[in-house]
């Protein structure tokens, strides 16, 4: 009976973040020449991201507002590589939260601002097992994420700062200094 029971658990648990993900948890909305984003990035994210920009030819920027990070990773940096090959901009605004997963897409920006009372937060991934950082540099588990960083900055600084940042149940809230020192603002 408890087997019966442990496994009913574990398939809630497994099926709750099936569906999370099969659907789209960002909220997008277009004013004018910009298209505002915020919530979490799933697999749908991409998708939905592209029937906008089909849809409304004028937008230039993406303009986060309260991104909460991703469940997909893969789903992110398909989507940060259709903002830098469309040319788009990235933009935070004064009451701008960007966590995790939302900073990768941040930086996919052609130009990227950032008003100064806006967030970018950060912290290592955790795989279930467990903390990026506690992989060596070497480890294959590292190259998706590192790759993605250094072909949207021109190299993975950055990706090694986050995973000393704050562990995956912590956050760090970025400085002004550390954002400039990873050169993640093209305009301030």
């Amino acid at each position: 009976m408890r087997l019966i029971a442990a496994f009913a658990l574990l398939l809630s648990v497994v099926a709750c973040g099936t569906i999370e993900n099969a659907s789209d948890g960002t909220r997008m909305q277009v004013q004018g020449p910009y298209l505002l984003i915020s919530g979490t990035i799933t697999s749908r994210t991409p998708a939905t991201f592209a029937r906008h920009l089909a849809e409304n030819r004028r937008i230039d920027t993406v303009v986060l507002g309260q991104i909460d990070g991703s469940i997909d990773a893969k789903a992110t940096h398909r989507m940060g590589r259709q903002i830098r090959a469309a040319g788009l901009a990235t933009e935070l605004r004064a009451n701008s939260v960007v966590d995790s997963g939302g900073v990768e897409l941040f930086i996919a920006g052609a130009e990227r601002r950032m008003a100064p009372a806006a967030a970018l937060r950060v912290h290592s991934w955790r795989n279930g097992y467990r903390e990026g950082s506690s992989y060596p540099r070497q480890s294959p588990k590292h190259q998706m994420t590192r790759r993605y960083m250094a072909e949207m900055l021109g190299n993975d600084g950055f990706y090694w700062f986050t995973l000393q940042a704050a562990p995956s149940d912590g956050i760090h809230r970025m400085t002004a200094d550390e954002i400039r020192r990873y050169g993640l603002l093209t305009r301030p």
